[in-house]
């Protein structure tokens, strides 16, 4: 689906009394989800164990899978394991409704109190859902990039892409059409600052969503669904396995 990312904000104004209400309706209408339970760090056994970060918004707390084990966290270190033959240690950090901006004021500081081998960010969601510009998302993107970066110098950085929201069915037209185009815009601008971080990288766009995707609110990604996102975020992002 190609569209004008450099329109997403004039449309999106343009149709604001039709999107509020559906957003309105949208937020009374999907169930709300809890956060994966604790513990919210683990690891997968084995010699020589690497270290990885999980950080983010809702998907970082493991809404929409019953434990971190089951969600992004869990799927991401046995992926990394088996592909390094490697242990790994994982730990999360994230929060329901984060945007880039919550993250740098309120979760930074926290992701950035030891060094990790691999972080895997995934914000963006709730960036494009609030109509955030581009501008706000590209230095938030960059503070938090550095600030990695300074604590974590040798690891390597993966930015999820963002929601195809464009097939997310719980979603109404024009709300759902007006979010991906949006999403896209943020995206580019990701991608974007990412061509110029050393040791980031930024995975493809996903494909379409098997049946089991999502959880019961057909918004987050169920435990199923968390293990096929790491598949495919991890499928062409040319991973070094770090030095032991």
């Amino acid at each position: 689906m190609r569209v004008n990312p450099n329109l997403s904000r004039q449309v999106a104004l343009l149709l604001s009394p039709i999107l509020l209400a559906q957003s309105r309706r949208v937020r009374r209408v999907i169930p709300l989800l809890p956060d994966a339970a604790k513990p919210w760090h683990g690891a997968v056994e084995g010699p020589d164990p690497a270290s990885i970060l999980v950080l983010g918004d809702s998907t970082a707390a493991g809404v929409g899978a019953p434990t971190q084990d089951e969600a992004l966290p869990g799927h991401l270190a046995r992926a990394l394991s088996s592909e390094w033959g490697r242990g790994v240690s994982w730990r999360a950090i994230g929060k329901n409704g984060a945007t880039a901006g919550d993250i740098v004021d309120h979760y930074l500081n926290a992701a950035s109190t030891e060094s990790y081998d691999l972080i895997f960010l995934s914000i963006g969601a709730n960036d494009a859902l609030g109509v955030r510009s581009r501008g706000a998302f590209r230095r938030d993107i960059r503070i938090i990039l550095r600030r990695l970066r300074a604590v974590s110098p040798n690891a390597l950085i993966l930015v999820s892409s963002l929601p195809a929201f464009f097939r997310f069915d719980a979603l109404p037209n024009p709300l759902r059409f007006v979010l991906y185009l949006h999403s896209q815009s943020l995206e580019a601008t990701a991608r974007a600052v990412v061509v110029g971080e050393p040791g980031v990288l930024m995975s493809p766009p996903p494909p379409p969503y098997t049946a089991d995707f999502f959880a019961t609110d057909r918004f987050h990604p169920s435990a199923s669904g968390y293990r096929d996102w790491v598949d495919f975020a991890l499928e062409d992002s040319q991973l070094v396995q770090p030095a032991t």
